[in-house]
């Protein structure tokens, strides 16, 4: 008789939002999936706009956790909406009221955000010998939140977050200042070139510098010389804003460490393993290098 086969482990993950399907998350759990010899099976389910109601996501995680899931990736504009609906949340997840990341287990539901956590390695990783007494954040929405805990958790002075949304941003803050031993507070946009002059590093968690929104959100000139920029857009690699404060001699930090360590946290959520994240790094990397069109040929 032979012996029966080894039976691969099995994962079964979807990510639910608006606007999923060109996501790289799928790509990136699948192929590390596959280093553990697992069978991992990464899905998107769309959310069409209006349909992430709490009671709909109610649904969603009920039918998730009956059809055998194992986990849910959750993004936009769903984050906050299925926060009440979970049996706990990470210490990541309550201290921004958002979750990106639910597991099921014995028959609960926990919450995460490795949105959080994912920046907080990628900033230790790039910038954490330097000096971060003032920063200022520019974004206060869902990326922008999450940024913001990981900063203030690793001793920033005086966090100043700004955002064309000037009440948001003023809510963000109060609620950031209720974590922080530090000062966190807002500012108007028209107050952004004077704070950057005296700022020890700036973080971009808005759009712009991605494919859709091309620019940059603000002039690296206005930055100190032993001034850091952060920015949180991975798609492109390389943005504008990166480009312009290396050009200057500037520290930088890409958006593609925090991509890759939110996915390789929420992969070890899930599956209880050690992601490989140089692995991830360069499978992420590939993946955005191969969105990039052709270049044409000359003379057409």
């Amino acid at each position: 008789m032979h012996a029966p086969p080894t039976q691969r482990r099995a994962m079964l993950i979807a990510l639910i939002g608006e606007g999923v399907a060109p996501s790289l998350t799928p790509a990136m759990h699948e192929l590390e999936g596959a280093r553990h010899g697992m069978h991992y099976v990464y899905r998107t389910v769309e959310l069409a706009p209006g349909e992430g109601t709490a009671e709909r996501m109610r649904e969603i995680l009920d039918a998730a956790r009956d059809m055998g899931f194992n986990g849910l990736n959750i993004t936009h504009p769903v984050k906050q909406t299925v926060v009440p609906l979970l049996d706990e949340l990470a210490p990541s997840a309550e201290a921004v009221g958002a979750v990106n990341t639910v597991v099921f287990h014995d028959g609960r539901i926990a919450g995460h955000n490795t949105d959080v956590t994912g920046f907080g390695a990628a900033f230790d990783e790039a910038l954490a010998d330097l000096p971060r007494e003032r920063v200022v954040l520019l974004g206060s929405g869902g990326a922008g939140a999450a940024v913001a805990s990981a900063l203030v958790d690793r001793g920033v002075g005086d966090l100043v977050i700004v955002d064309a949304d000037a009440a948001r941003a003023t809510d963000l803050a109060a609620s950031v200042a209720r974590l922080a031993p530090g000062r966190v507070r807002s500012a108007p946009l028209d107050g952004l070139p004077a704070l950057l002059t005296s700022a020890d590093g700036a973080v971009n968690a808005t759009p712009v510098g991605m494919a859709g929104h091309p620019g940059a959100p603000f002039d690296v000139a206005l930055l100190g010389n032993g001034a850091f920029v952060a920015d949180i857009v991975y798609r492109p690699s390389e943005t504008r804003l990166l480009r312009d404060a290396d050009e200057r001699g500037l520290r930088v930090m890409a958006g593609l460490g925090m991509a890759m360590h939110q996915a390789a946290d929420a992969f070890e959520i899930f599956t209880g393993e050690p992601a490989d994240r140089q692995a991830m790094l360069a499978d992420l990397q590939n993946l955005v290098a191969a969105e990039r069109p052709a270049p044409r040929p000359r003379g057409t």
